[in-house]
């Protein structure tokens, strides 16, 4: 399953990624509102997890564009704001539920899960793509009958290429989602990570390359 986590404050939304991770979903994180319709409109989430006050647009605006836009993806918006017409607001431009800060990390999850059952979702076990397979749990990359062990950060910079695999990631997105966006994590951590998976990967004897897109990003590749 797939999250949408829309959130400025950047060490909340750093904590929720982690947070949701930990329940073996896939996050993508954004930081103003502009950027979370962007990534709603894609469609590709399963729920999205929407701060009302943001920069550029905030919470009510995006889910009614994303609405408008006939995205049915559950949202649930977060807010610090305990009033009940926030709450009938919220609801009333289409969001399917709502919290108020601070809240339990538990009743989240919860909820996210409720709000995942009525798409009839599941929880994935492991990623795939061309012939390599990650597992979710276990950390393990795997190519036919051999598999080898990432350690946490070869993990999550693998994860995140392999669910953007139509896409080019930067090296901007995976120190933000890696790192966190207050570290101080450069190019060089990135580039260190993408050559150690790159020769597990070889090790593997994969049909599987990490291409380097220049000035842009990586991007996983199929040699044929």
């Amino acid at each position: 399953m797939r999250i949408l986590i829309v959130e400025d404050e950047l060490r909340l939304a750093e904590a929720l990624a982690h947070l949701i991770e930990e329940q073996k979903y896939m996050v993508d994180t954004v930081y103003d509102g502009e950027d979370g319709l962007l990534y709603g409109l894609s469609g590709q989430y399963d729920v999205i997890v929407l701060d009302v006050m943001l920069p550029k647009r905030n919470g009510y605006e995006v889910v009614k564009a994303l609405r408008s836009a006939k995205i049915q993806t559950p949202i649930l918006m977060l807010t610090a704001k305990d009033d009940l017409q926030s709450k009938i607001t919220g609801l009333d431009c289409g969001a399917d539920d709502y919290m108020i800060k601070p809240f339990s990390p538990e009743e989240l999850t919860a909820r996210i899960r409720a709000l995942s059952r009525r798409q009839g979702n599941v929880i994935l076990d492991e990623l795939s793509f061309g012939d390599l397979v990650l597992n979710l749990s276990t950390y393990d990359l795997s190519c036919n009958n051999k598999s080898v062990r990432l350690g946490y950060k070869e993990y999550k910079v693998l994860k995140i290429l392999i669910s953007n695999s139509r896409a080019v990631t930067s090296k901007e997105d995976l120190i933000s989602k890696v790192w966190g966006v207050d570290s101080n994590a450069d190019d060089n951590n990135v580039e260190a990570y993408i050559s150690l998976l790159r020769k597990k990967i070889y090790f593997l004897n994969s049909a599987v390359t990490i291409g380097t897109i220049r000035k842009v990003g990586y991007r996983l590749e199929i040699n044929s």
